[in-house]
């Protein structure tokens, strides 16, 4: 028989099984979770889905759980319930064909102060089984050139700066192509115009086919680099999608500018508008439910001077802050 119906049986007349995604998780954790000793909850339940070729954003104010998930993820502890699969495979039964592909830096690198920040990376990568011994000078010189430490390679690390010795993490995690990066704050330490270039380095390898999965508790670092996000508080998953529709459970506010702000703030008020705050010429509250023109008829007829009057998007902070109830650091 033709058509679709055949094509919905396997050759023996059993149904088919649904084609599997042409791009698969790079990260993919079903019900996740890390109790420790004395019974701290540190990870409740996590359904995480990294997709391939993301630039992941792992975003929570400290004590969220976020570090903990990571250190499961690369198998450095072992979950107390819950799956992992990187890359297709789970783990941690798989590490050994996992990991070679995957690049990390967490909880800041792990240097010898008494070697070169040349020698270190030699030392990394001869500890690395699949790296080709022939090429490794010339494999530590271009980590070195990528992340900007090509002139202080022959420094020793312990007189690195906080910076310097997070950039160096970096490049050992770049010894080799990888598939998958996992930088646990990255930018931390960094000036200013090196943080600019880690996340410009970061666009860059994402450009390049990586997935970069990146934890931080910068708002500012998401905002900038990252494709998706997903958003931990108190050890559970808060949300998780693309960067652009994370703000969009978050209402935005009504904003109003008049030279009379004490009139408009009383006509909005009236129109039942909510949360109504005046700050010199600009009165804000919450988007009314009716149209935008009926409340700008309303202000008129009252004789209020409307200079402006508009929705304004909420930002990531106030989309994050009402999700998880705290601050986050915006500034970077």
């Amino acid at each position: 028989m033709d058509g679709p119906a055949a094509a919905e049986r396997d050759p023996d007349g059993a149904p088919a099984r649904a084609p599997a995604p042409a791009h698969p998780p790079v990260i993919d954790t079903r019900g996740l979770t890390k109790r420790y000793r004395g019974g701290q909850l540190a990870v409740d339940g996590l359904d995480l889905t990294v997709p391939a070729g993301s630039v992941f954003g792992f975003l929570g104010p400290n004590g969220s759980g976020k570090t903990t998930t990571i250190r499961m993820l690369m198998g450095l502890i072992e979950p107390t319930a819950g799956t992992v699969r990187l890359l297709g495979r789970p783990m941690p039964r798989a590490s050994r064909a996992v990991l070679p592909q995957v690049g990390a830096l967490i909880e800041g690198p792990a240097l010898y102060g008494f070697l070169s920040g040349r020698d270190n990376l030699l030392r990394y990568d001869a500890a690395d089984p699949t790296a080709d011994p022939r090429t490794r000078h010339a494999r530590a010189a271009a980590a070195l050139e990528r992340v900007g430490l090509a002139s202080a390679a022959g420094k020793k690390a312990r007189a690195y700066s906080l910076g310097m010795k997070q950039r160096l993490g970096l490049a050992a995690a770049l010894l080799q192509p990888r598939r998958l990066l996992v930088l646990d704050e990255p930018t931390n330490g960094l000036d200013p115009q090196g943080m600019r270039e880690i996340r410009a380095l970061i666009r860059e390898l994402a450009a390049d086919g990586t997935t970069v999965f990146l934890s931080s508790h910068l708002l500012d670092e998401i905002e900038q680099v990252c494709t998706h996000a997903a958003v931990m508080a108190q050890g559970r998953l808060v949300t998780q999608g693309p960067v652009a529709g994370l703000a969009a459970g978050a209402r935005g506010r009504l904003v109003v500018t008049t030279p009379d702000a004490a009139e408009a703030t009383r006509v909005l008020k009236e129109l039942g508008v909510g949360d109504v705050a005046a700050d010199g010429d600009r009165v804000t509250g919450e988007p009314p439910a009716r149209d935008l023109a009926e409340v700008t008829a309303a202000l008129v007829a009252a004789g209020v001077r409307v200079r402006g009057l508009t929705v304004e998007r909420p930002s990531l902070e106030e989309a994050f802050v009402a999700l998880t109830g705290e601050g986050f650091d915006v500034a970077g």
